[in-house]
């Protein structure tokens, strides 16, 4: 497969060590150790895929997410060693295409490399169709993680996206507290009064009258609501 492939990881042997097998594929691969050397070499090289490290010398791979999504396409693949559920999150809702964990297979990772290649050239890759839920000025973007108002990104953390998302795809359902918490806490330590909390936080960044809330309503006895239409029951 032709195809012009990026690598931003300031271990050199590792993103050797990724040229090397892509490079097997036919493909053509250049290196950066750094966020800022690869911004500086896009507009002249344009890559078809960008391979990103996140824990790169001076800007990490979030600010160069931030930065490359203003106006680069492409498909973005993280390879980082950082697993947690909030950075995965975090680099799609920064506009990444796919999360890959280290340490792993170089094969594995050009298989997957290939595969969003051919969703890009194929019009299909994920941030070309993504899954919106639309509600008055906002969009939910299921897809990149992503909640916009009017256009503009409304920053969330993981676990408000999270409990924002499970009551998103329940529209017009009540869902107790417990149902919530099992979904997004997945049996981590804690308890369901922790999703008051999370709502509470939601309805400020959502309502414009939060003790009157129109998309996350309470529902008594029951639990909670997410209404797109904005409008009373």
């Amino acid at each position: 497969m032709k195809a012009r492939v990026l690598i931003v990881e300031d271990v050199a042997e590792l993103s050797d060590l990724v040229a090397l097998y892509l490079a097997k594929e036919g493909m053509e691969a250049r290196q950066a150790e750094t966020a800022e050397a690869a911004l500086a070499l896009i507009p002249e090289w344009t890559p078809d895929l960008i391979v990103l490290d996140l824990n790169l010398p001076g800007m990490d791979g979030f600010e160069f997410l931030h930065e490359f999504r203003k106006g680069g396409r492409c498909p973005v693949l993280i390879v980082s060693a950082r697993d947690a559920d909030e950075d995965i999150i975090a680099g799609l809702g920064y506009g990444a295409d796919e999360f890959v964990t280290k340490p792993f297979s170089p094969r594995v990772l050009t298989a997957r490399v290939r595969a969003l290649l051919r969703r890009a050239q194929d019009g299909t890759a994920s941030r070309e169709t993504p899954g919106l839920v639309r509600f008055g000025p906002f969009t939910l973007d299921t897809e990149s993680c992503l909640l916009r108002k009017e256009g503009r990104r409304v920053p969330l953390s993981a676990k408000e996206y999270a409990v924002l998302a499970f009551l998103a795809a329940n529209p017009g359902r009540p869902l107790a507290p417990q149902s919530i918490y099992a979904s997004v806490w997945k049996g981590a330590y804690g308890d369901p009064t922790a999703v008051a909390v999370y709502i509470q936080r939601l309805r400020r960044k959502l309502e414009e009258d939060p003790g009157d809330p129109r998309f996350l309503e309470t529902v008594h006895g029951m639990g909670y609501r997410f209404n797109p239409s904005g409008e009373p029951a």
